[in-house]
């Protein structure tokens, strides 16, 4: 099974962790990411996601696809959400399930470096706007060395 998700829509993440595991007998292990906005000490008032539409989707049936051929993956859910996220909503959603751990392991964090890094996603953080945040009140999001330095890895 293999679930690949563009959606405004807040996710269920035990809802699609039991979709995958579907009270098979041969998966041993499900490992599950989300990722959650995060209100950076109460100056963020939401991330606005905009993507690609199709070209989103299509390279995350890429990276999924990579997953599958280098580890022995059950199945696996990929779900990122777009447009108006506010703090606690969440963002994103990566389950694999395995016979054993290790492969769900490692298969998650791939699907999640790859994600972050080659995804067309963009993300504008909403401020506050007061004197203690001196960030302006709209700001686009950076990529990170550091995403590019845990996707290098693989």
């Amino acid at each position: 099974m293999r679930r690949i998700a563009v959606t405004a829509d807040v996710f269920d993440a035990a809802h699609e962790t039991q979709a995958l595991q579907g009270g098979r007998t041969d998966v041993g292990a499900v490992v599950t990411f989300v990722g959650y906005c995060r209100d950076e000490a109460g100056t963020l008032t939401a991330l606005e996601l905009e993507h690609f539409p199709g070209m989103a989707e299509a390279e995350l049936e890429r990276i999924a696809i990579e997953a599958e051929r280098r580890w022995p993956l059950l199945g696996l859910s990929m779900i990122h959400r777009h447009g108006l996220i506010r703090p606690g909503e969440p963002i994103v959603l990566v389950a694999t399930a395995s016979r054993h751990r290790a492969a769900a392991f490692a298969a998650a964090e791939f699907l999640m470096d790859f994600m972050k890094t080659d995804a067309p996603f963009w993300k504008r953080e909403h401020r506050d706007g007061s004197a203690a945040d001196p960030r302006s009140a709209e700001a686009w999001v950076e990529a990170k060395p550091t995403d590019d330095a845990a996707k290098a890895r693989w």
